[in-house]
């Protein structure tokens, strides 16, 4: 595409950008230059500065390489929103490991799995779900255990208050498994690093604020081709999420992007309740402010109730959430309470947006001081996050919005040529934020991204859509089998692979089903083993075995009996017709 018509609603904003050829370390360590006393993270009220947060970083990469822990290596960070998870990504990125980003409440068998397809040789979690890792590490790559605690970051007297009240109720971490080291005990190693690597020291102050690095063009070709340094899951075809493989510039892209649509600037913030371990969360909400001297609110726990405290106390610049959140915020009667007069962008994303709940929060913030609305994107992991965004003061009902600076959408046919506006057809994408390819899957990256006639590879969405003339997008649905629950994919392919794997199961199917709070719930259509009674046993039995291998939102939330399952003309299971029959239930 050479017109590009949604550049008409760009206002000041640019068509394309320069992306600093630097890593996200880097990146973040020219902020503590600039700005070192200047907050960077708030953690249950307490502040970290920029010299404080590159001081730890420091700390950690040379802990780290005196572990042995050094460039090319993967380290799995199984970790809520707490500082030392953001010290240990930028760690990483400094010593040239990769990080390994996954959900801290995935089941074993998902642990297990990304732990072997990463070759991860450290992993890092929290004490509260050592539980999670302690039989699966002798089957891995695991060679020690690195448990944080989430009092390491915590002021003395919250120290001492979260130690006497929910820290009772945590399990401790028996003291004699020979993989565990502690936080504390982790960066108390001081041994010098080897004979000829790089030090680790802070880099020289710059003479001159502008520019912070060489920028490179992005749009000749979106691929960076150093190693991925960050790896995260996401769905495939396959019954277990593909590892998708991203570079320190895929991130640097979006938050030049990012940067340039909300305006973001120093002393700004952002209230980080989306997950570090989803591109959302990490790129939007951590390193997008990092790069430019905002700082990030940490929330490592979500409830409605800790987010409305949060908006109370910080007032914060910018806040980004999935539409289950917002959703939830509305139904607190505390939430009126709350002032966005100093509010200057609220995005929504991670799955759609309707446009009766967009119209319930706006009226609800602008009935509160706000000038600003809530805006709807689009994107997927293998472009780290967001690829469209609604427009400012140019928002269409039922739009994903249009392509953010440097990232370019078109729509597609089966042979990727594209299609006139108007006409439905696969959503593809091209730019800086494009993935390197999915973790030893070279057969589904080649599929996935794909070279046009335009010389530029594509990133084939698997996703349906149609583009307007004004160049704004409509999502009309997923060719894949995803459900989207409170934001959160779930494959239903997982989930009927664990059904079936239980002895009084013979053939399952899962859907989606509406949900009024989650938008949409997993239920399970079961055929159950022969000699075995589909009851309320087998019930409890097949939820008990879901929640052993699967997080909480891919547990069917509903199980329904059949003695048959109704199957296509080649044998497959026609899960469209169950869903078909399970809208006209709900009509």
């Amino acid at each position: 595409m050479t017109d590009r018509p949604w550049l008409a609603f760009y206002g000041d904003l640019p068509a394309d950008i320069d992306v600093p050829d630097a890593t996200m370390f880097e990146l973040v360590a020219a902020s503590a230059r600039r700005w070192p006393d200047r907050t960077a993270l708030v953690y249950v009220g307490r502040r970290i500065t920029y010299a404080e947060l590159l001081a730890d970083i420091e700390r950690c990469a040379l802990a780290l390489r005196a572990a042995g822990v050094g460039a090319g290596d993967s380290v799995t960070l199984s970790m809520p929103n707490v500082p030392n998870t953001i010290v240990l990504f930028y760690a990483l990125n400094r010593i040239g490991a990769r990080a390994v980003m996954t959900h801290p409440l995935s089941s074993p068998t998902e642990l297990q799995h990304y732990l072997t397809e990463s070759g991860s040789r450290w992993a890092v979690t929290m004490d509260l779900f050592y539980g999670r890792f302690r039989d699966i590490l002798a089957e891995t790559s695991v060679e020690r255990l690195l448990i944080c605690h989430f009092s390491d970051y915590l002021s003395g007297p919250k120290k001492l208050g979260f130690k006497v009240t929910k820290g009772r109720k945590i399990a401790p971490v028996p003291k004699d498994d020979p993989r565990v080291i502690t936080w504390r005990r982790f960066l108390k190693q001081k041994p010098q690093p080897p004979v000829g690597s790089e030090p680790l020291v802070a880099p020289e102050p710059l003479v001159e604020p502008e520019p912070l690095v060489e920028p490179v063009e992005t749009l000749a070709e979106p691929h960076d081709p150093r190693p991925s340094d960050v790896v995260l899951f996401s769905g495939g075809t396959s019954a277990l999420p593909k590892g998708i493989e991203l570079s320190s510039a895929n991130f640097n892209a979006l938050a030049v992007s990012m940067g340039a649509i909300t305006g973001i600037t120093v002393g700004d913030s952002v209230l980080a309740i989306l997950p570090v371990f989803h591109g959302f969360g990490l790129g939007l909400c951590i390193h997008t402010p990092l790069t430019v001297g905002a700082f990030a609110i940490l929330v490592p726990e979500f409830s409605a109730r800790v987010y409305i405290d949060n908006l109370v106390k910080y007032s914060p610049s910018y806040i980004a959430g999935v539409p289950t959140l917002f959703q939830a915020l509305l139904a607190e009667p505390t939430f009126a309470k709350v002032s966005f007069d100093t509010l200057r962008g609220a995005y929504s994303g991670g799955d759609s947006l309707t446009p009766a709940l967009k119209a319930r929060f706006d009226e609800a913030i602008g009935a509160q001081g706000s000038r600003v609305e809530l805006m709807e994107g689009y994107g997927l992991t293998e472009c780290v996050t967001a690829c469209t965004v609604s427009p400012a003061h140019h928002y269409r009902e039922n739009s994903i919005g249009i392509p953010i600076p440097g990232m370019r959408v078109e729509v597609a046919d089966s042979a990727g040529r594209e299609l006139p506006y108007g006409e439905e057809g696969e959503l593809c994408v091209t730019g800086p934020t494009l993935m390197q390819g999915y973790l030893n899957d070279p057969e589904a990256t080649a599929a996935t991204l794909r070279r046009h006639e335009d010389g530029l590879t594509w990133l084939h969405t698997g996703d349906i859509g149609t583009m307007d003339a004004d160049g704004y997008l409509y999502f009309r649905g997923r060719s894949k089998r995803i459900i989207k629950v409170s934001g959160v994919s779930v494959y239903p392919a997982q989930v009927e692979q664990v059904l079936e794997a239980h002895p009084g199961v013979r053939r399952a199917c899962v859907i989606g089903t509406p949900d009024e709070y989650q938008l949409s719930s997993v239920k399970a259509f079961v055929v159950p083993a022969e000699g075995t009674r589909g009851d309320d046993r087998l019930r409890d039995e097949l939820l008990a075995h879901c929640r052993k291998h699967l997080m909480k939102w891919a547990v069917p939330r509903s199980i329904e009996f059949r003695d048959e399952l109704p199957t296509t003309l080649v044998g497959k299971i026609a899960y469209t017709q169950l869903e078909q029959e399970e809208l006209g239930r709900a009509t």
